[in-house]
């Protein structure tokens, strides 16, 4: 039997293993009474992927908010930063998004989302996830919630992502930008290719089918790609397009067929927002120092903050931030919303090809090239306290941050030690200008770790 793993991000399982109907009702019925508080009623959002447990999976989450007196507005097959975008259209008190993202089909989940339209806050997630094994309090049948069923919510993502102030879209559909996109036959299926249609783009679309059973693993990650790579090539396009299941993740495939990685789509997304609305980047801190080097170019701070887009977000939103996100293709658009949004990346980037009139390689050469390696570390479980905690004095000359682990970061690389949250390992995270530097930081690093 796989493991339950819940967290800050939500609750996540193999479906009819660890993650069942009635898993989600608890959990589901549980968060229904967190978001319903004091109030006679509350409004909760949901929505999910394509998933084939999805239907499932949303009869049961419908069943556990609406016994316990929570009123909702199903939205149907959609990405999750539109269930976020709509959790704030209607004024909810809180929305749950059903998807595993990126895990593989068999996996399903749940992500919970304040009323504020984003995701529930550390201390938020932590009180939610103490309370789950405490009695529920479901109503009688005069208290029951009702179901609302919405069929706009997509319209309205697009919507906002077409009002973004600083987005050309006359100059965008004017330069007719060949687009190959690949929706891993997930929910961007269904949001992406109307998006792409509105810029006035020339799209050929593989995996559209929102199905659920993946073409290819699900992560959007260059050696997943390979079937994009050769359609870019085949079709001569200008771009290529990679989504993950829930659309929260972006992925690029340049004009030569070449996988440049999902680091370089929040970078490109700065080159296009900064010189309109200039403003302080926040990124988190495994993401590469190609941000670092935007921010030189414009005269602007890069703030880093902890892995997970709760946390770059509200950092966002404190410095009120124009531009940020996370180095897995996670890019924030706070004209948008304070979540990553792929279909909000899609635009920018494309804005950014329509204006400078240059190709996806030719913008690449601009940019340093840096490379990563990374290592896990399986140790004892009453090992993995102390060796964090010894962690930093391995570290000599180099500036130190534990808000997240320990980042040790030098003028040319930088070292990420994390632990694990779900299992008794430490990933360690190196960047530097040269790749078998790289690994051998990161060898060595591992190797001080071991002890």
């Amino acid at each position: 039997m796989s493991k339950l793993m819940t967290g800050v991000s939500g609750v996540r399982g193999v479906f009819a293993d660890t993650l069942d109907p009635f898993v989600a009702t608890r959990f589901a019925a549980r968060f229904g009474m967190l978001v319903k508080g004091d109030l006679d009623s509350a409004t909760v959002v949901v929505g999910r992927d394509s998933r084939t447990t999805g239907s499932v999976m949303l009869n049961a989450v419908l069943a556990g908010l609406t016994g316990v007196g929570c009123n909702v507005i199903e939205i149907g097959i959609v990405a999750t930063p539109t269930v976020l975008l709509n959790v704030q259209r209607f004024g909810a008190q809180g929305g749950i998004a059903i998807t595993a993202s990126h895990n593989p089909p068999e996996w399903n989940a749940m992500k919970f989302v304040d009323g504020d339209g984003m995701f529930l806050s550390p201390d938020r997630a932590a009180e939610f996830l103490g309370s789950v094994e405490e009695p529920i309090a479901w109503q009688d049948w005069q208290q029951i919630g009702r179901v609302e069923h919405r069929d706009d919510a997509v319209k309205h993502h697009i919507d906002k992502v077409l009002a973004i102030p600083y987005l050309d879209i006359e100059a965008i559909r004017s330069r007719r930008i060949k687009v190959v996109l690949d929706s891993v036959n997930g929910a961007g299926g269904l949001i992406s290719p109307l998006l792409l249609k509105e810029l006035g783009c020339e799209l050929v679309s593989i995996n559209e089918a929102p199905t659920g059973v993946f073409a290819h693993p699900a992560e959007p990650l260059n050696h997943n790609l390979t079937q994009l790579a050769e359609a870019v090539k085949l079709h001569k396009a200008d771009i290529g397009f990679a989504t993950d299941p829930d659309v929260d993740r972006l992925s690029i495939v340049n004009e030569q067929g070449e996988c440049i990685g999902e680091e370089l789509s929040v970078v490109l997304a700065q080159l296009f927002v900064l010189p309109k609305n200039k403003g302080d980047i926040v990124v988190n801190l495994s993401t590469s120092m190609l941000s670092d080097d935007v921010a030189r170019r414009f005269g602007v701070k890069v703030h880093r903050a902890k892995v997970g887009e709760i946390n770059v977000g509200k950092k966002m939103r404190e410095l009120r931030s124009p531009i940020g996100g996370e180095g897995n293709g996670g890019i924030i658009c706070p004209d948008v919303n304070y979540t990553r949004d792929a279909i909000a990346g899609m635009a920018l980037i494309l804005g950014l090809l329509a204006e400078s009139g240059t190709s996806v390689s030719e913008l690449r050469a601009t940019l340093p090239h840096y490379y990563f390696a990374k290592g896990k570390l399986e140790v004892e479980p009453s090992r993995l306290d102390s060796i964090m905690a010894t962690a930093p004095t391995l570290f000599s000359g180099m500036e130190i941050d534990i808000q997240d682990g320990i980042k040790a970061t030098a003028s040319d690389h930088w070292i990420h030690i994390r632990k694990s949250g779900t299992e008794p390992i430490i990933r360690v995270y190196v960047e530097s200008g040269d790749p078998q530097r790289s690994e051998q930081i990161c060898n060595e690093t591992m190797n001080k770790l071991k002890g």
